[in-house]
């Protein structure tokens, strides 16, 4: 299953796992107003399919 890990994490976060605050974004402008919403200091990251950690 190839999924991102925004998606990952709801599907965790829906089992009663814990997993840090976060929102997917999907403009610079959708990524400043996710920003605000969470407050204090964020972390942006890109989301693609790759998986593996490099092997093979």
């Amino acid at each position: 299953m190839k999924i991102h890990e925004y998606q990952a994490k709801a599907l965790l976060a829906a089992a009663g796992v814990s997993v840090p605050r976060g929102e997917p974004a999907f403009t610079a402008d959708e990524a400043r107003a996710v920003a605000e919403r969470l407050g204090g200091r964020v972390v942006v990251k890109a989301q693609i399919h790759a998986g593996g950690r490099g092997k093979g």
